[in-house]
């Protein structure tokens, strides 16, 4: 531990406290790995009505994070001749139904870990506890809206990954949880890492907040594993991120070859500019140094884990807050400047014309959630309503944030720059007739309406 590695750890650890006071964020873990040392320390509390010290140790719900363990299942069936990426999945799972008849007919396995499937993908069920609960989560999807057509654009698909979980438990003959815990989570010996809350409360663990209020219910339904359930901490998720980096090929029996790891981090389909979606990991190559993340988002816990290859660098931020996403952004931002003097290209607003901003004044839809734009003021602002709640269809939807100023940046391509979805980054879609058919935001896609 070099005398300047040292200073600069201290110098994150005093950004991260400053930060979380400003956002009114309880507690936070934060973990680095960088030229072949691990760097990891909690602040803040567990629990505003209960407290207790966040250590390195501490467990978090790491929310989306979830998602690359499943697309690494699938993949070790790839390399095992099971799955085929490209076949359409009926082929596995026969029974599967969609509302659009062409869809479900071809929608393939890179489909869902693309994020490219279309059909709503914000479905919180409780389908049960039993070994049932993936299948009879997966007879739902064929009521779900497609909102978009099939393979046109990334859009954030939360079902297609639990559908993927089912994938696997039909391919492997065993329950999603057995699959992961023995094909991956014991191998790379997190062995602090859980799905059931059973397991989850004989350790320290975080619980999320809302309006700085402790978030209930704490737990997520089976349904939602594959996409978002994995529970652990961030010297877990820094030996996670190790492997990813290539510590799977240095022994006798990796978890998966090296070529196939190397699929898993290739850009499969752009999102816009560069930033690209691989099989399940976001690529951003803005910085002109790839940088490979996910991030998590359950009720009240935030979190990220992102990758730099090229300078063999980990980061994991885990926060027990709805606000922790501006500092899990922060965060990473930091490290590039100040460990690898890379600071990620903001996009920045362009000048207009009121005209200008007329074409995208409408109401956008999807079954979860609606937004409305209008012009006031001479600038485009967007009112977000969500219809469901999460983590179920028991929980009441969530009020509606304040309104919020879009500006345009490029063409078809604003950035919020107010409210709690500030820096958030908003994309028009066009229909073949160049007409504005979809708004994506929040990686999602809205349907326009009117």
């Amino acid at each position: 531990m070099t005398k300047k590695g040292k200073k600069k750890w201290q110098q994150l650890g005093e950004f991260v406290t400053k930060s979380m006071q400003a956002k009114g964020i309880p507690g936070t873990a934060v973990g680095l790995w960088y030229k072949e040392q691990t760097w990891a320390a909690g602040f803040g509390v567990t629990n505003r009505d209960n407290p207790l010290p966040v250590t390195d140790k501490t467990l978090f719900q790491i929310g989306s994070i979830s998602k690359t363990f499943t697309a690494l299942a699938i993949m070790q069936l790839v390399e095992q001749g099971k799955i085929d990426l490209d076949t359409p999945i009926r082929t596995f799972l026969p029974d599967f139904q969609a509302q659009d008849e062409t869809v479900a007919a071809s929608v393939t396995t890179r489909h869902l870990l693309t994020h490219l499937s279309g059909w709503e993908g914000d479905l919180f069920h409780d389908t049960g506890w039993g070994e049932d609960g993936l299948a009879r989560y997966m007879a739902l999807i064929a009521e779900q809206e497609q909102v978009l057509p099939i393979d046109t654009a990334v859009s954030y698909n939360n079902a297609a990954f639990s559908l993927a979980g089912h994938l696997i438990e039909r391919v492997s003959g065993q329950p999603y949880e057995t699959v992961i815990q023995t094909q991956i989570l014991e191998p790379l010996g997190m062995a602090d890492a859980f799905f059931d809350a059973r397991d989850v409360i004989t350790h320290r663990f975080a619980v999320g907040h809302n309006d700085g209020q402790v978030a209930r219910p704490w737990y997520l339904t089976r349904s939602a594993y594959p996409a978002g359930g994995l529970c652990c901490h961030v010297q877990d998720l820094l030996q996670y991120g190790r492997f990813h980096l290539g510590d799977s090929t240095k022994n006798d029996h990796p978890l998966i070859s090296a070529d196939t790891l190397a699929l898993c981090h290739t850009p499969q389909h752009t999102i816009f500019g560069n930033e690209a979606i691989a099989l399940a990991w976001f690529v951003d190559d803005r910085a002109g140094k790839r940088i490979l993340k996910h991030g998590g988002g359950t009720k009240g816990q935030v979190t990220l884990l992102a990758l730099v290859p090229e300078h063999n660098l980990i980061l994991v931020v885990l926060t027990n807050s709805e606000n922790g996403g501006s500092l899990t952004r922060e965060v990473l931002e930091w490290v590039m400047v100040e460990y690898l003097d890379t600071p990620i290209p903001q996009p920045e607003p362009i000048a207009y014309e009121t005209a200008d901003l007329q074409p995208y004044v409408g109401v956008y839809d999807r079954s979860f959630a609606n937004v409305e734009l209008g012009i006031i003021g001479g600038r485009l602002i967007g009112q977000l309503a969500y219809k469901k709640g999460f983590p179920d269809e028991k929980t009441p939807p969530p009020p509606p944030p304040p309104p919020a100023t879009l500006m345009p940046v490029g063409q078809d391509h604003f950035i919020i720059t107010d409210g709690p979805m500030t820096k958030s980054e908003a994309h028009f879609l066009r229909r073949p007739d160049n007409s504005i058919g979809w708004l994506r935001l929040g990686l999602r896609a809205y349907r326009r309406v009117a």
